[in-house]
Order: C-alpha cells, then sequence, then structure tokens
C-alpha cells in the first residue's frame, strides 16, 4: 500500500495530472461556451475522435502544427454539421449529438480503413507527437518547475483560454447576449438579440476547441490514432459542463479534479492496482460527480417552487 502511495503522491503525477487535464479542460471550455446558450452539446466526444484523427493523419505528412491545426478545421466542420442539424432542422440537441457521436465513430474507422487498410490503429510509421516546451531555468524551481515543465503548447493554450473565457462571458457584448439567450431565449428575441447567429457561433468555437482537445490527446505523447480512442472523456465532459454549468473558474477545478482522477487510474496500474479497476476510477468520479450536480439541481428547482408558491399566495 505504502509503495502505491509513493508512487500516487509526486511531483511527477502532479504533471501528468495537467497533461490529462487539457483535452478535457479545452473540450468543457468549448462545451461551456454552448451550454451558457442553452445547448447541452453530447456529442463532444465526436468532435474530439475527428479532432485526433485528422491531427495524426496531417501532422504525419506535414508537421505536428499543421496537424493541429487541421484538427481544429475538423472539429469545426463537424460542428457544422451539429449546427445545420440543430439550428436550421431544428432537430432535438440529444438526439443530434448522438448522431455526431456516431457519426464521428464511422468516420474515423472509415478513414484508418481506406488510407491504411486498418480499422482499429494507425500504422507504425504514421506518426505525430507535437514538441514539447522546455522552461530552461524556470523548469528547475522545485515543485512548480517540474509540474510545468515539458508540455506541449496547448496545455498553456488551455490555461490561457480560462481568463479569456471568463472575459468573453462577462465583459463582451456577445458574452451579454449568449447568457440572455440562455437564460430566457423568448426575451432575447424580444429585445432584438439574434438568438440564431448567438448559438451558431458557440457550437463552432465549442467544434474548435473540441478538435484541439482531440489533438492534445492524440499527439501530446502517443502520437497515433485508435478507433475510439477518446474513451468516452467526451462524456466525461460534458459531466464537467454541468457540474460547473459553464462557469470558468468552477470548470478548471472539476476538469482539474477529472484530469487527477484519470492521472490517478494510470498511476495505480503502475502501481498494481487491478488495470480494470483502475481504469474504472475516472467514470466513477463522473458518476458521483452527476449525483451531486442533479442534487443540486433538484434542490434549486424546489427552492425556486416554494419561492414561487410564496408569492401566489402572499
Amino acid at each position: 500500500m505504502n509503495d502505491i502511495l509513493a508512487q500516487v503522491l509526486t511531483v511527477g503525477t502532479l504533471a501528468v495530472v495537467l497533461a490529462k487535464t487539457t483535452p478535457i479542460l479545452l473540450a468543457a471550455i468549448g462545451g461551456g461556451l454552448s451550454q451558457v446558450g442553452n445547448i447541452l452539446n453530447i456529442g463532444l466526444d465526436g468532435l474530439m475522435l475527428v479532432g485526433a484523427f485528422t491531427g495524426i493523419a496531417v501532422g504525419s505528412v506535414t508537421n505536428p502544427f499543421v496537424g493541429v491545426l487541421a484538427a481544429l478545421g475538423a472539429g469545426v466542420l463537424l460542428a457544422l454539421v451539429y449546427a445545420v442539424a440543430s439550428l436550421v432542422f431544428k432537430a432535438d440537441y440529444i438526439v443530434a449529438g448522438i448522431g455526431t457521436n456516431l457519426l464521428a465513430i464511422g468516420i474515423t474507422v472509415l478513414m484508418l480503413t481506406v488510407l491504411y487498410g486498418n480499422a482499429g490503429v494507425t500504422p507504425g510509421d504514421v506518426k505525430s507527437v507535437l514538441p514539447k516546451i522546455n522552461l530552461g531555468p524556470a523548469g528547475d524551481v522545485p515543485v512548480i518547475g517540474p509540474i510545468f515543465n515539458d508540455h506541449t503548447f496547448l496545455v498553456w493554450l488551455a490555461l490561457l483560454l480560462v481568463p479569456v473565457y471568463w472575459f468573453v462571458l462577462y465583459r463582451t457584448r456577445y458574452g451579454v447576449h449568449l447568457r440572455a439567450v440562455g437564460e430566457d431565449e423568448p426575451a432575447a428575441v424580444a429585445a432584438g438579440i439574434r438568438v440564431f447567429g448567438v448559438k451558431f457561433v458557440s457550437i463552432i468555437v465549442c467544434g474548435a476547441l473540441c478538435g484541439l482537445a482531440g489533438a492534445q490527446l492524440a499527439m501530446s505523447s502517443v502520437g497515433s490514432f485508435t478507433a475510439g480512442m477518446t474513451s468516452g472523456r467526451g462524456f466525461i465532459v460534458v459531466a464537467a459542463i454541468i457540474f460547473a454549468a459553464g462557469r470558468p473558474v468552477p470548470t478548471l477545478v472539476v476538469c482539474l479534479v477529472f484530469g487527477a482522477a484519470d492521472a490517478l487510474a494510470d498511476r495505480l496500474a503502475l502501481g498494481g492496482v487491478n488495470s480494470s479497476l483502475a481504469l474504472l476510477t475516472p467514470y466513477l468520479i463522473t458518476i458521483a460527480a452527476l449525483v451531486v450536480a442533479a442534487l443540486r439541481l433538484r434542490s434549486a428547482v424546489r427552492a425556486r417552487t416554494r419561492r414561487g408558491l410564496a408569492q401566489v399566495t402572499a
């Protein structure tokens, strides 16, 4: 037991937590933006999946940075399909999200087969790994240095996007309109806000960030693509969005918790704990978070109902 704890409670583990948090955080910021506009996009897993595949496929024949741009573009294209289905053809957001996930699974398997003759994984010579940023002397600072040293630029981008997300939501005209649409869409329409445009932008930004999340997932260390390699992380992101209610700082905190759970699963497996049990760790925490979020929502609804009844009877 002490040996397992010694492997888990290390500075190296904290560095892994940061790396594991990055794809969850990128997707959660994008999904949180659309959630603020009252769109719960459960197609995040599919958006991440096409980003991961495209990043590897393009990056392996050009360079990793072009691969990242291609991953972003792939996320945007699939998000565009989701936006057309849900906003133009008025498909249910949940149904459109399920369709997005299924479409992503089908497309990636098809492209694996067409391009590489293998429906499961890219060949060994198809690799694309993002370079790590070495902080130099700053990386030698005790505790803090090793945690932040040798990460891809997407890790730093994800952390930078948290204050940007806050600024957009609370200090820009678009953020005001987005929150107004999410809180009361009929009132927003009456106020002259272009609801379609506001929601469309949030979905496209979500797709872009999920594409980057997929690129980080595939290109940060492995450098290859495996069918279904997101392993349901998109649903973990949905849980983080629901729990944080689209707020920037809680989003960061919740994503760090889920990233820590993912890193803990890896460390437990290395420490000799049953691998199946270790892999269940992040998903068990996800279920617990959803239960807590549901209880909070039920409590809020009950409080709102009591206030409404009190006003009626007063």
